[in-house]
This record gives structure tokens, sequence and C-alpha cells, in this order.
């Protein structure tokens, strides 16, 4: 959809059959695939119903090397059988604007996969300039297993989304579980708090799930016979003391910080690494001999040269976070490896991470 120095959105449109199931609500991905290798563009899609088998909605996208240029367009169509066809209205606001850039417009055709809750959309754009199709990969959170849940089971929370972070506040300060299961016990009805870390954007929405919790708690097991008591133990002087449990793995290993992300193509770390951070913080405080080796990495998308050092700006911004928290400096050391190290197919919001190692 962008060509270049050409930054793209699409429209949507859509016609249905009979009992079709809703696609309202918020998706979360990406555009690829528009003619510039390697380049992509976060993107949120909002719908809602409107009169028969129409639909309106927002589209909101940013470029993949600068999140300060964005667009959004109010979006209007119609069901079709296997999904949406929308097609772009007015352009509600832009920014970041420069003579050299503009956004294509279209109609954008998606595919929509009731198991995945997946939107896979096809862009067709207006010829000006360098703009032609696009490709767009969206997903939203929606529960899969039961809203109600025994008191005091165990119970497999299921949901639908694409790298899947659970928060036990709507402030997204306590981090719970990651992924599309989340296998708890719950005593009482409970509301967590979701977000996909797929492309995130300052639009990402937090999706609350409310689980309901049926009946009463099992009561505990009856207590066991009392036993015969044990000889005396030594005295305490004779017995080595267990060392405590390592709050870092005992060998020295790289450790993946799964929500220390980073908004692309800069340093400025995204909300969800608070929690991770803070904990970090709190274990060498507990460890006050332990040094650590900060590492950043980058994705693939831009110079090699520019990578390298953005990766090392990424370093530096985790070790001023634990400098705020009171850890010495000359326990901190960082490096950058640029984007010569990516642990997901390209582009993947992972790869813009951080990882640390205990340095002995």
């Amino acid at each position: 959809m962008k060509s270049n120095f050409c930054f793209g959105i699409g429209a949507l449109l859509f016609a249905v059959p009979a009992p079709a199931q809703s696609l309202t609500g918020i998706w979360q991905g990406v555009e690829t695939d528009t003619g510039q290798p390697g380049a992509f563009w976060p993107t949120v899609l909002r719908l809602q119903k409107s009169k028969g088998s129409n639909v309106f909605g927002i589209l909101y996208e940013e470029t993949d090397t600068n999140p300060g240029i964005t667009v959004t367009f109010g979006m209007r169509g119609t069901r079709t059988a296997t999904g949406l066809r929308l097609e772009h209205g007015e352009k509600l606001n832009e920014t970041g604007r420069t003579l050299t850039q503009y956004w294509c417009d279209g109609s954008i055709t998606f595919t929509y996969d009731p198991a995945l809750e997946k939107l896979t959309g096809h862009a067709t754009y207006r010829p000006v300039g360098g703009c032609s199709v696009g490709t767009f990969m969206l997903y939203r959170i929606r529960l899969k297993s039961a809203a109600t849940v025994p008191a005091g089971a165990e119970s497999s929370l299921r949901v639908s989304g694409r790298n899947v972070l659970w928060f036990a506040d709507a402030e997204l300060k306590k981090p719970v579980n990651s992924g599309n299961t989340y296998r708890t016990r719950l005593s009482k009805t409970t509301t967590f708090y979701l977000k996909q870390a797929y492309y995130p954007t300052d639009q990402s929405p937090v999706v609350p799930i409310t689980i309901q919790v049926s009946g009463a708690r099992p009561a505990p097991p009856a207590p066991a016979p009392r036993p015969v008591p044990a000889p005396a133990p030594p005295p305490v002087d004779s017995v080595a003391k267990a060392p405590a449990a390592p709050l870092l793995p005992a060998t020295p290993a790289p450790v993946v910080l799964p929500t220390v992300l980073f908004k692309v193509g800069t340093s400025e770390l995204m909300p969800t690494a608070a929690p991770a951070l803070d904990q970090l913080a709190a274990e060498l405080k507990a460890r006050p001999a332990l040094r650590l080796r900060i590492a950043g990495y980058t994705d693939k998308v831009g110079e090699p040269d520019k990578n390298q050092a953005l990766s090392e700006q990424r370093a530096e911004a985790v070790k001023t976070c634990l400098l705020k928290a009171g850890i010495a400096p000359e326990r901190l050391r960082t490096i950058g490896y640029g984007d010569s190290r990516p642990l997901y197919h390209s582009p993947d919001a992972r790869n813009r991470r951080v990882e640390v190692e205990e340095v002995r």
C-alpha cells in the first residue's frame, strides 16, 4: 500500500448472507506487502454495526520507522459471505505529514477466520504515485472458554488474539500471564485486562474479560493424623543453613524479558515494561553482589548501522530505569547487537527487546 515515501491507508467495504458472527470490536495488527521490502504499518481497526448489513468504523495506521507519522480514516462498508469489505471515507486525522509523504486510499476486502478471530485483508488502492496493493493481518481478543467457572477449581481460561498479555488491573501494572491460555483458580468473580503485543501502538486497546464464579469454594481437606514427634534437631550452630533460592538463574544464561518492548524505531519503552523492570530492580537489591549485562536488539527493518545504534540506546534505556530505582551504575553493563540476532521472523515486535545476563 505504501510506496517510495508514500504511506498508505486502505478502506474497507463488506456484504453478507444470513446469520453471520458479529465483527464489531477492536482489531489490531499490521499491514505489509505494499511493494516496499521489509516495511510494515502497525494498524488498529475499530468496527461498529450500522443499519442492515452495513458497518462503519475507524482505521488507524502508523509508520514502522516513526510512530509520529500516523493517519486515521473513517470507514464504511458492508459484510460479505466470508468477511467484510470497507471503503475509506473522510480522513479524520493525520500527523507528521511532509511534502514527500502521503497515505494511499482505496478499498480492502477482508476474510474472517472465526477460530483465530483473525481478519486477513487485501487492499486495492487508487493508482496514485506508488499506491497499488497491501495485505492486512488483524486479530481481536475474545473469550473462547466458558465465562463461568466453578469456585476454587483449576480452570483453563482461553482467549483469541496474538501475543496476549494478561493483567490484574486496568493500569496494567500487575502482569499475571502471557499467551492465549491461563490456568488458574478463582474464588470470586474476577476481571482481567488484556492487551495484544502484536504490533502495539498508542491506540492499542485494553480489553476487559470478566470471569464469573459459581458455587461455593470446596472445603479444605480434613487435617492429616497428627504425626509422632521426631527427635529434637541438633543445635542450630551444627546445621548448615540452606542457601536462599536465587532470584535469577544460578548459571549465567541470557534471560529474555518478554514484556520489555519498545516503540517502533525508538528507544522509548512500552508501558508494559514497567512491572518487569520493577521486579528486576528488586532482585538486584536482594543480591547486592549481582552484576548484569543488558543487551539491546532491534528487528531487521531499517539500515544495519542505525539498528546497531538503536539497540545500544535500548539497552541504555533499561539501564537508566534501573539507575532511577537505586541500582549502582558499576553493577550494570550495556551492549547492543542491532538486528543480528532476531528471535522471530521479521517483522515481529518481540525482536525489539532486551535480554539480561549475569556477569561473573
